[in-house]
């Protein structure tokens, strides 16, 4: 589990406005929240139901312009 040590941004009625996270810790949210974009990407690519190409056949086509047209 990530440790967060967030410090806050207070208004003159003590309502919490910001956030302050060392940098440290920001850049590993933005590693998990990458990584989970990429599972999510991964999910949705899986639910494709479209006829799927070995990577050979597929560079051939495209190196043969097959997909110039589209």
């Amino acid at each position: 589990m990530l440790a967060i040590h967030p410090e806050y941004v207070i208004d003159e009625r003590l309502n919490k406005k910001a956030v302050i996270i060392p940098f440290i810790e920001w850049e590993k949210i933005l590693d998990i929240l990458e990584e989970f974009d990429d599972i999510r990407a991964y999910d949705s690519a899986k639910k494709i139901q479209e006829e799927l190409l070995p990577f050979d056949e597929a560079l051939n086509e495209i190196e043969s312009g097959k997909f110039d047209e589209v």
